[in-house]
């Protein structure tokens, strides 16, 4: 089988993504290297995993799949940095609980790191020659702030600059730093289907009409669109009538009209949903070929509003569109389907997620 996909950049002209790139083996275990490892990933707000100068919090990015240890550091100064938790002594996990911390000590042999990661002290290693190196430092991961948000990059290829410009026109106005999580209205969802038809699913409102008649009805589909950044998208839905929307600012680009919701996705797998209530962070997550986790992180502004529009029934459409990703998923085991078409005015998010995953895949 060719593993190689290319997608025609003429959306009218172009074919999705086969079949085989869903069946294989081999595909999968190559975009975790190629497409996750060099994509950026969302790991929360800044005031819960770092509430004060001097916290540190060990994460396992994406557990069981990219399996890599990262902490997340503040400093005295309040500066917040992505490091390996790997000990560069005999790789044993430096920080394994959160907290606040002075700096850095691995409990296997004593070797000490500052905050920032650089190596500070280790016993026993005065008669070593050319010690220490560059590479006795922890490895440095890149972080980002977007409004109190924090991301990383294992081996970035792409800046995030564009994904946070395009963010911030569209929620900038938004005080982020005031959401609150809400730990009950946040949940894992586990579904039977391959990670990327999950996101296929998500970045088209074509199916909305079809698969979820009450959102159907809270949204006015005939002026859902879609707009193309970079290495994100948005889709924005507008009030059919009688269920908040933003309040936005004079200077904003959609001034004047009655948005209920901001669907951001950033690639290959973060979804920030946007409603007049607050925030619902989507992240999907491979678990194996046929099995993928969808984390929902719910953040709380104006809890008067959450249970009126848009947003109203998370967990409903979510099970809705898990029904038609599933069924998908098997229907793609067909012996007599190969690739579809895209819809030129429908399905502009979905060309674009396989145009990169194909460009990313042919890359090494």
């Amino acid at each position: 089988m060719d593993d190689s996909f290319d997608i025609n950049s003429e959306i009218a002209k172009a074919e999705t993504l086969p079949s085989s790139f869903y069946r294989s083996q081999k595909v999968f275990d190559l975009i975790k290297e190629r497409v996750f490892v060099r994509s950026w990933h969302w790991m929360g707000m800044e005031k819960d995993l770092l509430p004060v100068d001097g916290s540190v919090c060990p994460v396992t990015l994406y557990e069981n799949y990219l399996d890599e240890p990262i902490i997340l550091a503040k400093d005295k100064g309040g500066k917040v940095r992505s490091l390996s938790n790997v000990c560069t002594h005999r790789a044993n996990l430096v920080v394994q609980n959160p907290g606040k911390q002075s700096r850095l000590t691995c409990m296997y042999h004593g070797r000490q790191f500052n905050l920032d990661g650089t190596f500070k002290s280790m016993p026993e290693f005065s008669e070593a020659e050319n010690f220490p190196r560059p590479c006795d430092d922890l490895h440095k991961f890149s972080a980002v702030s977007l409004k109190g948000h924090l991301f990383t990059n294992l081996d970035p290829i792409f800046s995030f600059d564009s994904i946070q410009d395009a963010l911030n026109e569209r929620i900038g106005f938004l005080p982020l730093s005031e959401f609150k999580i809400d730990q009950s209205l946040s949940k894992d969802y586990l579904i039977n289907s391959h990670w990327a038809l999950y996101c296929d699913n998500y970045l088209e409102g074509f199916h909305i009409p079809f698969v979820h008649p009450e959102l159907n009805d809270a949204l006015d589909y005939s002026s859902y669109k879609s707009e193309i950044y970079e290495f994100c998208n948005l889709q924005i839905g507008y009030s059919s009538g009688g269920e908040e929307i933003f309040d936005l600012p004079k200077d904003h680009p959609d001034f004047g009209k009655e948005v209920a919701a901001f669907y951001f996705w950033i690639f290959p797998n973060i979804m920030l949903n946007f409603y007049p209530w607050g925030l619902s962070v989507n992240i999907v997550k491979p678990v194996s070929l046929n099995r993928t986790k969808v984390s929902f992180i719910t953040y709380i502004y104006d809890e008067d509003k959450f249970d009126n529009g848009a947003g109203a029934l998370l967990d409903k459409v979510e099970r809705e569109d898990e029904f038609v990703v599933e069924s998908v998923h098997k229907g793609l085991k067909s012996r007599f389907y190969r690739a579809g078409r895209f819809s030129p005015n429908k399905e502009k998010g979905v060309h674009q997620f396989h145009s990169l995953l194909a460009k990313f895949l042919r890359e090494d």
